[in-house]
């Protein structure tokens, strides 16, 4: 295309160079960036939430807590979207991103005076402040990249953002090494989290607007203004009417409901506190190489977008089937009337449960980034990817309220396995026949680029990225 040295911004006059991948206004950098920001704020929650109890002995406060923050998150989630395409990335994002430091706050409160109420409040503003984060993750993350390399910057979000886990998981490894007994964790390990996550919050501001980014091809990732309140409200409410959005929610639902079954009934019972914080170095470690293995594949495996679809899926659920089977094998042995003897990684015994945790965090990283390169199908713009990915967000949190409180009401183990490996497994063919009925091929795709999505001369002749 004609766009070698760099295309006009026609709101200030200043030229958007397209020369380099690594300049400030390309997707490459703006989705990196946001990775970053995730991996300061959701990536150091990740860590804490997978050490089991949010790092206490009695994980009643931390399953409360949950129970407040994914509650208001599946609400707020859903309407993440439209508020992002109402304030912009830089309001939506720092005031997300400020929840997450009050909600490990709130867990250092916790270790002196073990009163529930500041951390079930905390989970609760959290929930907002995530469903304003995760619902301009996704617009970014879907949106600004190229159509044809999307699965290539979703591996590379969640990569770097799953890096704030394996750094998270190292904090509380290294401050509690020399108390394998069981214990809360110290003071230092809370306030470290903070100071990741308020880091976070500062970098937030450095996310660029949609229609600042310009691809290397010089198209812009979307060229819409801020939408209104009462635009927002209508198209939130089409979602629930919106067949594409109905065929991913069993997905949706499963992709975090299995949350509490991993970090506190195998993470936080078999093993103890130093060697939860190493195997989550290793959990979140395995998401990094899940999401880039199933990225390439998504992206390179075949000439037809429908094709790396259908295949996508498919290898998705035989591995999932594969771990999930050795899930069942693992949990037989144990149950909350008769818990486990807590490892230590020292042990022998500990091979094969570390294995099959390290199993669970490849999975999640490659079932959620093919949900997420399917919804990246559906449309280009970033205001719709904002909606479907505030809508997958919510319906994925009010399933994780569910399951916080199923481990919270002792419901047996094997039940909450057995339910876990049945909703993932629903959400396969459902996945399948959104792909076959709603995901064209690149090449519809690239002919369709140069008419919609080229920037144009003047503002007059902007039109907003159709769906491909």
């Amino acid at each position: 295309m004609g766009f070698q040295g760099g295309v006009a911004d026609e709101e200030s006059g200043t030229e958007l160079s397209t020369k380099s991948k690594f300049r400030y206004n390309s997707p490459l950098v703006q989705v990196s960036l946001i990775g970053l920001v995730c991996f300061c704020c959701p990536g150091m929650f990740n860590a804490l939430s997978g050490m089991g109890g949010g790092g206490q002995v009695d994980p009643t406060a931390a399953n409360n807590a949950n129970t407040a923050l994914y509650t208001t998150f599946a609400v707020f989630g859903i309407l993440g979207g439209g508020i992002y395409n109402v304030l912009g990335p830089h309001l939506t994002l720092a005031a997300g991103c400020s929840t997450y430091v009050l909600y490990a706050g709130s867990f250092l409160y916790y270790n002196h005076h073990k009163h529930q109420a500041f951390a079930i409040a905390a989970g609760g503003l959290l929930g907002v402040g995530a469903g304003f984060l995760w619902a301009g993750e996704g617009a970014i993350m879907t949106s600004y990249p190229p159509p044809n390399r999307k699965g290539t910057y979703i591996s590379l979000f969640w990569s770097i953002f799953n890096m704030g886990g394996v750094i998270g998981g190292l904090i509380p490894f290294i401050l509690n090494y020399h108390r394998n007994e069981a214990a809360s964790v110290n003071d230092a390990t809370y306030i470290g989290f903070m100071c990741f996550m308020s880091a976070g919050t500062l970098l937030s501001f450095a996310i660029l607007p949609p229609n600042k980014v310009v691809r290397d091809d010089g198209t812009r990732c979307t060229n819409v203004k801020y939408s209104s309140v009462s635009t927002e409200a209508v198209e939130i409410l089409k979602l629930f009417f919106n067949w594409k959005m109905l065929l991913i929610v069993p997905a949706a639902w499963a992709s975090n409901f299995f949350y509490s079954y991993q970090f506190n009934n195998v993470n936080g019972l078999l093993f103890n506190l130093r060697t939860r914080g190493l195997n989550n170095v290793f959990y979140w470690g395995a998401q990094m190489l899940g999401s880039i293995g199933i990225g390439y594949l998504l992206d390179f495996s075949f000439q037809s977008r429908r094709m790396r679809g259908f295949v996508g899926i498919g290898v998705v659920a035989l591995l999932g089937s594969a771990i999930w089977g050795g899930g069942l094998a693992n949990q037989l042995p144990y149950s909350h009337d008769h818990p486990p003897t807590r490892l230590d990684f020292k042990e022998s015994a500990f091979a094969g449960p570390f294995v099959l945790y390290f199993s669970y965090g490849l999975l999640d990283a490659m079932f959620q980034s093919m949900v997420y390169w399917i919804i990246g199908a559906l449309a280009d713009d970033s205001q719709t990817l904002s909606r479907y990915s505030g809508f997958y967000k919510g319906v994925q949190s009010a399933g994780a309220a569910v399951a916080w409180q199923v481990d919270t009401h002792k419901v047996p183990l094997l039940s909450q396995l057995i339910v876990n490996w049945s909703l993932t497994t629903v959400s396969y063919p459902l996945l399948v026949l959104l792909v076959m009925l709603a995901v064209k091929d690149d090449k519809k795709t690239e002919e369709e680029t140069p008419k919609e999505a080229t920037v144009p001369s003047s503002n007059k002749d902007i039109n907003t990225a159709n769906s491909t």
